[in-house]
């Protein structure tokens, strides 16, 4: 078995010497082939060139302007609110009710319609005026992050 200390690497191989006659092995064309725009010196190609036409890069469209990543709020309305029977109200309440699709997102409570009742108000955002509106109705707000999903249990 041979050492790693005597291993016998050179650390550059020699640039292949073309074009110096038929009897080199990469005489006459250089390995360029016979005619066209490539075998000729001083011609320099940009990648996206396609021979004349059109190239990808300008028949694609252009994705414009900015595209976020980041998952809109889920919007339940203050008005359904009234219609709940429980005093507090979260994420996995109003999924369980069928107000919103998933209690792993964030939620917002936008004003339309009155709220009679007093409820304790447990979501990710409120307007302004839902704020003003569920205390005036002897409630509470509390913001609260989002929940996260829990890992399955590996076993």
């Amino acid at each position: 078995m041979t050492k790693y200390n005597e291993l016998q690497v050179e650390a550059n191989r020699t640039t292949k010497r073309v074009g110096r006659g038929i009897a080199a092995g990469q005489g006459k064309t250089a390995g360029r082939g016979t005619k066209g725009q490539k075998s000729r010196s001083g011609k320099k190609l940009r990648a996206t060139f396609a021979g004349g036409s059109r190239t990808m890069v300008t028949a694609v469209p252009k994705a414009r302007g900015f595209k976020s990543i980041r998952s809109s709020a889920q919007v339940v309305y203050l008005d359904n609110l009234g219609q709940l029977k429980n005093k507090v109200i979260d994420n996995f309440y109003l999924f369980e009710s069928g107000y919103i699709a998933t209690p792993y997102q964030a939620v917002k409570v936008i004003l339309r319609g009155e709220i009679n009742q007093p409820v304790n108000l447990q979501v990710y955002s409120a307007s302004k005026s839902v704020q003003e509106a569920v205390k005036k109705a002897g409630g509470t707000f509390v913001k609260t992050a989002v929940p996260l999903k829990k890992k399955a249990d590996v076993k």
